[in-house]
Formats: structure tokens, C-alpha cells, sequence
């Protein structure tokens, strides 16, 4: 038992403000290369006239062919005889500056830490696009600051924008959910967040090969990547069989986007084949696909080790290890994070495998991207930064605020939420998360600047209580419960912290099933039964859980998820439950009752329902089931309603010279057959037509709040394969108590009213649209009927 005090006991670092000002490593510094003995004028690759890919084409070919083999692997050992240095290439950047992989770490006495932003899932909870960007813009700095002090470097390999296909993924907790269109404005605005350099954007428009970067974000894993290590399948040995419509509409859709409107500087390939191919030998995913079709400007790596996993692993065409590396590198893998490209690069020249000019094209690649970065010149913009602007207190509170911010009101009877200073002034609080430090960071986190954990953020409100109740999040050992029943039984209120950890969904680790581990359950509805004062159920988790048991339990008074909120999160665990901040956030994925794993195995990849299987589908596009909690669920501690302002009942698209009326399949019990004109293929339409309109939200309620406003398209009725809905657009607004704001929509037509057909054609139907905003029971609709003539 532990006994806190009104003040929460943290611990945290500043900066000293007396510390040495920060030199960063420039490469073509004239003083640099005299040290060395060189004469810098000699090497084209250090004008600043040039292009970027001239100078790197220069640097590349001053190299033997055994040198640059070197530069191949995530440790570029770089090149003496040049002033080339060596470079790691491996940093991570999920929520915040990581010491996950070896070119980034932490000095005790330098930078002892980073800000440690809430694991992905939460802050999309958030679907706040400004503060993902503003999350990006934030760890970018904190990035340069290290890189400026030499603990860090300039390449980050994050986002992960994977969807969730399958909740028992144990990579939930990295992802920004299971929506394809939501994933890929998450990346689009983390990366431009972490990419953009103020004021250079617009210049650069015309030049995105040219454009500076601030740090070098990665798209990864791609593709069909989503499945680590169930039930005897891994990830290294895994083919995803996969529809081309599913490809198509959910599994690149997210990566398209990090291309084209994040403009990111490079993609990783995942371990798993997509249809008997190794995702790192797929010439039609990477070559064809992301430099051809989308016109990526940077470079493509693969996850660590997968060529070894692909020789080893996938027994790909039963290939050399010189295979291998020819393989990918034909494919349009420019890096390898591992040994393979190093060790074996120069015998498949050498065997005829692969020609130099292919080492070549793959180094100009990493090269342009380093010098776009200011490896070689220095960003004078960031040459500053220094240890003060790591974990800065406007930093620190931004944690907070994500935190705040994707926290979701699950439950909250009879308003048993805000508690009151005044009359909840002693609380009881059980649980295995209750007093968590790591467990808030989830996973590829470094160091946070501080912990504030559950009990220490309720302790600014209350004294509290502590009984852990269960040891850990397995919760086998029942010894403590008695002792954490007879507490509660006098409390002011109870709160109880439970749910998950990366012990039990992780990299590497899926869960076999969707419920509280153990005796979490059991501890659960004993102390709620007997519980004094307002009873609170606080689940930590990234994955979705099947807490049903405590939705339908009128003990249970409120319920709120909060993921893993990040350093800060018990700050704001205790801000939301107390009422200084009123929840918003909303469920990015689906909560499915536990019984949804025994209807299909993880290894399936399909998303539509199968009747005859007794399978409902997957996400909330197919699923057709019932849901302990739907996608987009959130509650608040106002209530909000839509008014619907400037709606349009039509759209007419005139058809182009070279556009032309396409095909659409209808079910046999379709209320109407086609329009003359069924639809018109994207690829194949100017897109230029837009879908304009606005809502007045309403806040009812006593509280100022913010509102998520998800608008959804609901195609027409009949359409073979299509989606219950989908989403096309949404905003977060705040409201004061009492007051209206009107949120203003522009769609473009192509992008959001468009159907993937099942040969994967990408087409606007013509017919009777449903604009759907909220959801079918508190929400607005209004009908549009698309006609093409």
C-alpha cells in the first residue's frame, strides 16, 4: 500500500543553459578536409554550383567498386580517401527521437532523454491533422539537436503505416489504425512535419528532387505487412495472399499517399512475400510502383535483415546469397539494413549478376538524399539547436496534449465522470498499470525527459491509495485482490488502471485472443461490486480488448481507453478523469467481441465477408457483425449535434475527350440497374470537380469541448464488393459550451468518391451517393447524385 501526497513526484532534466554551443558535422567544410590533408577544391562533389545528382554522381564514381559495396549497408563506413565519413543510417522517430537502432543514443550528461510523445495509435485517436504535423515538426527538432551534438543522425525510419487488418496484430500500438484514408493523412502530415523546412515548400514545388530537408521520415513496412508471429507463422517465413483490389484499396493506399502528398524521402520493404514474391524482390511494389508510378524522390530500404530472412527464410527461386542482392537491387532496393548488400554486392558484380551501373543508380539515391538533408553543406536553419531544445517545457506539454487529446470516453454513466476535487478528495487507484513508466512509452520509444505516471497525475487532485491488485499485466498471481477489494470498499472513488503491455502485443508477438489477460477480469468485477463512491475503468492498451463484461456491468460507472499515452500520461489520464480537460478522442480501430478470432484465422487475408464461412469481414468498411465498441466511437462530457449548411444534391461531370463511360458489376438484387453511364475510370478523368459543403456542430452541453466531425461517403446501393462506408474526410473542432462552429469540407470527387471494383479498377460510380457525417444514430446525411455526361 503507498500513500501519495497532493504533488505528483517526477522526475525531469533541464537543459544547461551554460553548455557549449552545438558544431554539426558538415562533410565539404574547407577546414574539415585541410585537417585531413585534403584539398576540398578537388572534389565536384563539394561545389555548391552543381546539382544534387551531379555531385553525387561525382562522389559515386571516384569510388572503387569495393567501396562502395561499403555504403550499401545501414553503417556506411565511408570513404577516408574522399572525406567521406561514415554514416548510420538507422534511426528511429515513431513518437519522439528513439534509441531503437544504432545511430541514434542518449549521453546522461549531454541529452539524458527526448520528448516521449503517446505510441501512434492514441495521438490518431486525436484525428487532429495540425497536431500530427506539429508532433513531427517537434521530434524533427529534437532530431537536429542531437544530430548538431552527435548522438543522433538525419535519417529516421518512421512512420509505420501499416493498417490494421486483424486485431490480434501485436503492432497495433505503432499504427495509426485500420482505416487505409486516415493512416495516410497521418503520414502525410507526421512526415511533412518531420521533413519540411519552413519556407522552402512552395520554392521548391517544381524541384521535390531538390527540396531541403529538415530529417529524412521512411513509410514503412510495405506491403501486405501484418502478421509477426501467430500461432507458429512469423513474419519472416509468411506469403501474403492477396486480392489486387485489397492492395489496391487498403494495403498501398496509405503508401501512395506518404509519396505523393507527403512527398516522403523513402520507403522500407517488409519481410513477408505478397503472393509468393519477397515484398524487398518485388520489381512491380518498388521500381514499378513507388519510383515509377508514384515518383519517389529518395530512396527505398529494406527492413533489417530481409534479404538474410529472403535466402533463408523465403528460399526465393532457391537463390544465391548473390542472387539475392541482384534480385532486390533489379527490384529498385537502393539499401539494405543489414549485411547482405555489403558482403555479396561485389561477387554479384563480379559473377555478372547485376552490372556497377545498377551500385551506382542505388548510391546517387542515398546520396541525393543526404545532401538535401545538409550532410554535406550544413542547414544553416538548424545549426543552432542545441541541448536546450530537447525537452523543452512547450515539448513536454505537447505530450501531454496528444495524450489529452486521443484519450476516448468509452463509458459514463450517469455522468459518473468528471470526478469533483471536492468530494472525490480520497481515491483508491488498483491496478497493473496504475503506476506505470514504461508501459505508458509502448514500444520504439527512447528515453522520455520525465515520467508522470497514473497515481502521480491523480495525486495533484486527491490523495490517493495504491494497491496494485495484480502484480503485472499477466495477472496470474491473485494474492494482492483481497487487499485492493477491502480499500475500495472506503474510497471517495475508485479507479482501477488495467489492460495491456508490450509483454503481450509487440513486435514479434500477436495475441491469440482479444481479452484482459489473466485475472484482470475477475479483479475487475470484485472490486466494482463492492467499491465506494464513483467506480472508473481505465484500459491501457494498443489492440482492441473485449471489455463487455464491464460495459454491461452497472457497477461499472466509466470507462475510458487511453492507449499508451507517452511520458506524460498520467498527466493526462488524471486531467480527463477530474475534468480539466473534456475527452474528444475516438477509437481508430474496431473493438470486436472475443469470439471474431474464432471465425477466421489470422493468415487470411481477406477483408469481405464470407457468409457461407460464417465470417463477418474485417474493419468497419465489411465488417457486418456486432461490435463491442465500432470504429470512430468516442464520447464526451458534452453532447453535440450537426447542422447542415450549404449542401449540394448533385454532381455533374462533364466527360473529357478522353474519357470514357466504364462497366460497374451490380448484385442480382440491386433496387436499379446502371445509369447509362455507370462510372469513369480515375486514371482516366481530369479530377478537377470538387464536392463542397458545411456543418455547424452544436455543443449542447454544460462544457467548452472538442469535437471529431467524420464524414463518410456511403456508395450506392448494389455495387458488387463495396464497402458499408467509408471515410473521406474529417475535422476536429472545438466548441465552446453552448455555441456552434461551422467546419467547411472540400472533397475532391476522384479522391473520395471512388470505389475499387474487383479487377481493381479505381472508379467513381454514378448513381445515388449518401454523404454520411457521425454515424447512423447521432448523426446527418444528406443524398448526392453523382451523373457523368
Amino acid at each position: 500500500m503507498l500513500f501519495l501526497s497532493m504533488a505528483a513526484r517526477h522526475t525531469t532534466f533541464k537543459s544547461n543553459v551554460n553548455s557549449p554551443s552545438p558544431v554539426p558535422l558538415i562533410v565539404c567544410d574547407p577546414s574539415r578536409y585541410m585537417s585531413m590533408g585534403l584539398d576540398m577544391n578537388k572534389f565536384s562533389f563539394c561545389n555548391t554550383s552543381l546539382s544534387y545528382s551531379v555531385r553525387a554522381k561525382d562522389l559515386v564514381e571516384r569510388m572503387t567498386l569495393a567501396e562502395k559495396v561499403y555504403q550499401l549497408g545501414n553503417s556506411a563506413s565511408g570513404v577516408a580517401r574522399l572525406g567521406l565519413p561514415k554514416y548510420e543510417w538507422w534511426s528511429e522517430a515513431l513518437h519522439g527521437v528513439s534509441n531503437v537502432g544504432p545511430g541514434t543514443h542518449f549521453d546522461a550528461k549531454i541529452v539524458p532523454g527526448a520528448t516521449c510523445f503517446p505510441n501512434v495509435i492514441l495521438t490518431a485517436a486525436a484525428f487532429n491533422e495540425t497536431l500530427w504535423k506539429t508532433i513531427g515538426e517537434v521530434v524533427s527538432t529534437e532530431a537536429r539537436a542531437m544530430f548538431n551534438l552527435g548522438l543522433a543522425g538525419l535519417t529516421y525510419w518512421s512512420p509505420n503505416i501499416n493498417v490494421v487488418r486483424d486485431p490480434r496484430w501485436g503492432r497495433v500500438l505503432e499504427t495509426p489504425g485500420e482505416d487505409p484514408y486516415t493512416v495516410g493523412r497521418y503520414a502525410t502530415n507526421y512526415v511533412r512535419g518531420l521533413q519540411d523546412v519552413e519556407g522552402t515548400v512552395e520554392d521548391y514545388a517544381n524541384d521535390l528532387a531538390s527540396r531541403p530537408l529538415k530529417v529524412a521520415s521512411c513509410c514503412k513496412h510495405y506491403a501486405a505487412y501484418d502478421i509477426d508471429n501467430w500461432q507458429g507463422v512469423d513474419r519472416f517465413h509468411f506469403d501474403a495472399k492477396v486480392t489486387e483490389r485489397d492492395m489496391v484499396e487498403t494495403f498501398v493506399r496509405p503508401f501512395e499517399m506518404c509519396v505523393k502528398d507527403g512527398d516522403v524521402s523513402s520507403v522500407m520493404c517488409s519481410y513477408n512475400s505478397v503472393n509468393g514474391i519477397p515484398a524487398c524482390a518485388d520489381p512491380k511494389l518498388l521500381g514499378n510502383t513507388i519510383r515509377g508510378d508514384w515518383k519517389l524522390n529518395g530512396y527505398i530500404v529494406s527492413d533489417c535483415d530481409s534479404l538474410e530472412v529472403m535466402y533463408h527464410g523465403h528460399h526465393f527461386l532457391n537463390d544465391t546469397q548473390e542472387d539475392t542482392v541482384a534480385q532486390t537491387m533489379r527490384a529498385g532496393l537502393d539499401l539494405d539494413c543489414g549485411s547482405y548488400y555489403p558482403n555479396y554486392t561485389h561477387s554479384a558484380v563480379q559473377q555478372g549478376k547485376i552490372g556497377e551501373p545498377d551500385v551506382d543508380k542505388a548510391l546517387v539515391n542515398l546520396y541525393v538524399v543526404l545532401m538535401r538533408l545538409g550532410f554535406f553543406d550544413g542547414q544553416p536553419a538548424y545549426a543552432k539547436l542545441g541541448k536546450d531544445d530537447v525537452c523543452s517545457e512547450s515539448n513536454i506539454e505537447l505530450a501531454a496534449e496528444a495524450a489529452r487529446e486521443g484519450i476516448v470516453l468509452l463509458k459514463n454513466r450517469d455522468n459518473t465522470l468528471p470526478l469533483d476535487v471536492n468530494k472525490q478528495k480520497k481515491i483508491v487507484v488498483i491496478g497493473n498499470n496504475a503506476n506505470a513508466t514504461d508501459v505508458m512509452r509502448g514500444n520504439y520509444a527512447g528515453i522520455p525527459c520525465r515520467y508522470v505516471t497514473p497515481i502521480e497525475g491523480l495525486s495533484k487532485y486527491a490523495t490517493v491509495e495504491y494497491h496494485p491488485g495484480c502484480k503485472d499485466s499477466h495477472c496470474t498471481d491473485t494474492s494482492l485482490f483481497e487487499d485492493a477489494v477491502c480499500a475500495a470498499k472506503t474510497a471517495d472513488a475508485t479507479i482501477l488502471v488495467m489492460g495491456l503491455d508490450t509483454q503481450i502485443e509487440a513486435e514479434g508477438h500477436d495475441r491469440n485472443d482479444l481479452l484482459l489477460p489473466g485475472q484482470q477480469t475477475e479483479l475487475i468485477n470484485r472490486v466494482m461490486a463492492v467499491a465506494g463512491g464513483p467506480k472508473i475503468l481505465v484500459i491501457m492498451s494498443g489492440g482492441a480488448v473485449d471489455i463487455n463484461f464491464a460495459k454491461n456491468n452497472w457497477f461499472v460507472g466509466a470507462m475510458l481507453w487511453v492507449g499508451y499515452p507517452g511520458g506524460e500520461g498520467g498527466r493526462a489520464i488524471a486531467d480527463v478523469i477530474y475534468g480539466k480537460y473534456n475527452p474528444g478522442g475516438r477509437l481508430p480501430l474496431t473493438w470486436y467481441y472475443n469470439d471474431y478470432v474464432m471465425q477466421i484465422p489470422m493468415t487470411s487475408m481477406s477483408f469481405r465477408p464470407l457468409p457461407e464461412q460464417g465470417y463477418a469481414g474485417r474493419t468497419y468498411k465489411f465488417f457486418t457483425g456486432q461490435t463491442v465498441y465500432p470504429f470512430g466511437y468516442g464520447m464526451s462530457y458534452s453532447s453535440f449535434n450537426y447542422t447542415l449548411k450549404s449542401i449540394p444534391d448533385a454532381v455533374d461531370l462533364s466527360l473529357g475527350q478522353n474519357e470514357l463511360c466504364h462497366r460497374v458489376s451490380y448484385t442480382d438484387d440491386a433496387p436499379t440497374g446502371p445509369p447509362s453511364c455507370a462510372s469513369v475510370l480515375v486514371s482516366d478523368s481530369s479530377c478537377e470537380k470538387h464536392l463542397e459543403f458545411e456543418v455547424a456542430v452544436n455543443n449542447l452541453g454544460p462544457r467548452d469541448g472538442s469535437h471529431v466531425v467524420l464524414v463518410y461517403d456511403v456508395l450506392p446501393v448494389g455495387l458488387e464488393g463495396a464497402p458499408i462506408k467509408q471515410l473521406v474526410a474529417f475535422q476536429r473542432v472545438h466548441v465552446l459550451a453552448g455555441r456552434s462552429e461551422t467546419v467547411k469540407f472540400k472533397l475532391n470527387v476522384c479522391e473520395s468518391l471512388y470505389v475499387v471494383d474487383s479487377s481493381a479498377y479505381k472508379l467513381v460510380p454514378a448513381g445515388e451517393h449518401t454523404i454520411l457525417i457521425g454515424d447512423e444514430i447521432q448523426g446527418a446525411s444528406f443524398p448526392l447524385t453523382v451523373n457523368f455526361g
